[in-house]
């Protein structure tokens, strides 16, 4: 027996999703790089510098260290997480944006620690699961703790608000809590719990409760809540099967909001067509099935519950932003994993795959 080498497959299909990323932000962002910089590469340009170079480093490093040392340091990295949530409400730490305060900043570096709450979640969990496997089926030993540590995470991420990230976070531990092995009674009696909450939060409030009816009904409100729906449908409607051509958008002037931000995928529709949406969502299927397959394949089961909630993780938020954007889904405000304009996320993202590449190195292989 010999150790493997880390996955080459892996590694290719996320270099390929990055550069198809690149490439989409370099369009989807030149208007407003043009407004805002005096160039059509500026925010990109920002993009590279202080996110995806950060990243690269981050992934060499999260691949370089051994990944035991995670099960170690996950409670503490997640009540250092839960320490900067708070901090967030802290007026001279952070700032409101759309009526929600997601970021702290610290000069003139912002940070959005609800991406890394995603990350300290998944290796808090997958230690905690892998040390009370024994008791993971019980009430007291599985359910009520895997709660209680949700409901604290929930509490902070409904007084940002930031519920598209709650939602992504509750499926992320779902997923662990199911392969290591808990029930599935108390899966389906936490997911009717989670339905009647969501239900009471959307009705408590305004701003969601218009983005649930108009899911339901594009047509009730174009140009106020359905507007940002409406636009991303005429600009995938006319993406058709080729699309526009590359850079050729017209919906980015300033019509469709968020174009570099979470509706990104109307940008691929309309300039690249169904076909360019064929490609993106290939890849992430791709990178999704290479991620279990590495997962089933771990010689430890914190790498393999760490393996599922990363590679979870990245395919909901995918999957949920393509579907939200399409019209198949209410809005939620979620990015499109290392496609969308964000440095927090795609800093966090590069180093969950660096540790996901270095699980890759641990499989054993016959020679």
């Amino acid at each position: 027996m010999k150790k493997a080498k880390g996955d080459t497959f892996f590694l290719l299909v996320l270099g390929m999703i990055l550069l198809f990323g690149l490439a989409i932000l370099a369009s989807a962002s030149s208007v407003l790089s043009f407004k805002d910089y005096g160039n059509s590469y500026g925010y990109l340009k920002h993009q590279v510098l202080f996110a995806l170079l950060p990243g690269i480093v981050a992934f060499f490093v999260a691949s370089r260290i051994n990944y035991s040392i995670y099960k170690k340091l996950a409670m503490p990295f997640l009540i250092f997480n839960i320490f900067l949530l708070f901090l967030l409400f802290v007026p001279s730490l952070s700032f409101e944006t759309k009526g929600a305060v997601r970021w702290l900043q610290f000069g003139s570096l912002t940070f959005q620690p609800s991406e890394l709450l995603k990350l300290s979640f998944i290796l808090y969990l997958s230690a905690w699961f892998e040390s009370r496997r024994k008791n993971l089926k019980t009430l007291q030993g599985g359910l009520i703790p895997f709660l209680v540590v949700c409901s604290i995470i929930a509490v902070f991420l409904i007084a940002q608000p930031d519920l598209g990230t709650l939602i992504v976070i509750l499926l992320i531990g779902a997923i662990i809590y199911f392969i290591a092995g808990g029930r599935i009674v108390h899966l389906i009696l936490s997911g009717i719990l989670g339905i009647v909450a969501f239900v009471i939060l959307v009705y408590s409030d305004q701003y969601r409760l218009q983005r649930v009816t108009t899911f339901f009904n594009p047509e009730l409100d174009p140009l106020g809540a359905a507007y940002q729906i409406n636009q991303a449908l005429i600009a995938i409607g006319s993406g058709g099967i080729f699309g526009q051509g590359f850079g050729m958008s017209k919906q980015k002037y300033n019509y469709l909001p968020e174009a570099m931000g979470d509706s990104i995928f109307a940008i691929v529709a309309e300039e690249l067509g169904f076909v360019g949406v064929l490609i993106a969502i290939i890849l992430f299927l791709l990178l999704a099935y290479r991620g279990f397959w590495i997962a089933k394949r771990a010689n430890t089961s914190f790498g393999k519950f760490v393996v599922v909630g990363i590679i979870s993780w990245i395919s909901i938020q995918a999957f949920v932003n393509i579907g939200a954007i399409s019209g198949m889904l209410p809005l939620t405000g979620i990015t499109l994993p290392f496609v969308s304009y964000g440095g927090s996320s795609l800093l966090v993202l590069l180093a969950a795959s660096g540790i996901v590449y270095n699980i890759s190195k641990s499989i054993k292989q016959k020679k």
